[in-house]
């Protein structure tokens, strides 16, 4: 699994994907974890089927015993499905996730993980000093859905939003706009269901200071390559408009 450190300051934000081992037919995905001095944030850890890279690869930036706390953006399997053998390894963590998708996420296996609960509004996650922004992004494409902002870090994680459909091992960020707008095209149209939900996610995002903005699939954006995607997001006609 390829790793690869989007921010580093007095704690860090690293990136882990591009695992070449997964099985063929499952969509590749993008973890992320913020690092502190003292505790460690995984931000949609990803499927069961990860679960063993995964931690492999956390366990050389943190001990065990620093993950305190992970993150769900919402209910999807890609991005939680491995939340029953995170209970088993991290007893004592923190599950933050969407209030309406707790007696869907426990499923999954959440016996001794706390689950706390996020409300519809959004909230924040405390990590150390850190203070990350639970941005709420309902249905886009969850009707429950949150997005993380670090405004010391200027980073967006944005979930399925900027989400593209790549061949194995692409690079890591987003090196032509233009070219990457059709790995991104169809996604966004079939999965994201409303232009209203959209136009009210842009408006909200549009006032936050973002120098990277990272989904859960594809590349990265950074720096004018995020204010390129709002817009061109922002004209896309999604969902039932299609």
């Amino acid at each position: 699994m390829k790793m690869s450190k989007i921010y580093e300051g007095a704690y860090q934000w690293i990136m882990f994907g591009r695992d070449p081992n997964k099985p063929e037919k499952i969509i590749d995905t993008n973890q992320y974890v913020v690092r502190t001095a003292k505790r460690c944030l995984l931000l949609d850890p990803g499927g069961v089927e990860l679960f063993a890279p995964m931690l492999a690869a956390v366990l050389h930036h943190a001990p065990v015993e620093e993950i305190t706390d992970l993150f769900a953006s919402h209910q999807d399997p890609d991005i939680i499905s491995s939340l029953g053998l995170w209970d088993q390894a991290l007893p004592h963590a923190k599950l933050h996730a969407p209030a309406l998708w707790e007696g869907f996420l426990r499923h999954f296996g959440c016996e001794t993980i706390e689950y706390v609960p996020i409300p519809d509004n959004g909230g924040i996650i405390q990590l150390d000093a850190v203070e990350l922004r639970l941005i709420p992004a309902h249905y886009m494409h969850s009707s429950a859905n949150f997005n993380v902002y670090d405004p010391e870090a200027k980073i967006l994680m944005s979930g399925d939003i900027g989400a593209a459909l790549e061949a194995p091992g692409a690079p890591m960020f987003v090196d032509d706009f233009d070219a990457h707008v059709e790995k991104m095209r169809y996604f966004h149209q079939r999965w994201m269901p409303s232009n209203q939900a959209k136009r009210v996610w842009i408006d909200r995002v549009r006032d936050l200071d973002i120098d990277i903005l990272a989904p859960q699939h594809g590349r990265i954006f950074k720096g004018d390559d995020v204010k390129r995607f709002l817009d061109w997001f922002e004209a896309l006609q999604v969902g039932i408009a299609v």
